[in-house]
């Protein structure tokens, strides 16, 4: 049966990143750390290719790709924006630790909408209706691999909508520079609507144990779940 890849790499550090700032959709540029970062990860490991590139409208995002894949002519897709963090934009957890607005935010697990900003439930909606819009566009166009260039909070509601193995929202956290590969199977999608996470980004060449497990895993999962493995191309 075909199948269809899809690779979530987050951006590179940005300099709100390093100022520990809130920079949902504040075009906080890459810091020159940053882009020394995703050189030296991209000398050292080789990035997934696709067919097609995908990516965030900020600038962090689409001077990442340029950076990791200099050929790509990347789609800009609005909707994979970070979180709108309202007037908390541009400043620190340490500069907000007085604000009773930003405490009961805390303590909602960010459920709540920050002022002037999104709640969780409406960014995660956001974010799963672009994604569920572009796998239907790979599924009628056959294209069958994708690059996705996002932020954290973008990936990690993808993940925890769609990814098996199942599990929470910040148990996706991943590094700039990083990410994981889905694998989507059009029986599974079109019956259940998940994917499976078969590896992670950059690959774990160097730890062979725990790249089987995620995959060992995920498999294990949706054969518990629909009673059978589903068969798909390498």
């Amino acid at each position: 049966m075909k199948s269809y890849t899809i690779h979530l790499i987050r951006h590179g550090i940005s300099q709100g990143n390093l100022l520990g700032q809130y920079i949902g959709i504040t075009d906080s540029p890459l810091a020159e750390e940053g882009k020394a970062q995703l050189e030296r990860l991209a000398g050292q490991h080789a990035y997934p290719c696709a067919q097609a590139y995908y990516t965030s409208p900020l600038s962090r995002c689409v001077d990442s790709l340029k950076l990791l894949y200099p050929h790509a002519q990347p789609v800009v897709i609005e909707d994979f924006k970070e979180c709108d963090f309202g007037k908390w934009e541009g400043r620190s957890a340490k500069e907000l630790e007085h604000d009773p607005d930003f405490v009961k935010w805390i303590e909602s697990g960010s459920v709540m909408a920050p002022p002037g900003g999104e709640d969780g439930g409406r960014f995660m909606q956001r974010v799963c209706l672009a994604f569920e819009k572009l796998v239907e566009h790979m599924l009628r166009s056959g294209q069958t691999s994708a690059v996705i260039m996002a932020h954290g909070g973008t990936i990690m509601s993808i993940l925890s909508a769609y990814g098996l193995p199942k599990a929470p929202f910040y148990d996706w956290m991943t590094e700039p520079g990083h990410g994981y590969s889905l694998r989507i199977t059009p029986g599974l999608w079109m019956r259940s609507m998940v994917a499976e996470v078969y590896d992670t980004i950059p690959a774990q060449t160097q730890d062979r144990s725990r790249e089987h497990t995620v995959m060992d895993y995920a498999r294990e999962a949706a054969s518990r779940v629909f009673g059978e493995k589903e068969q798909t191309d390498s």
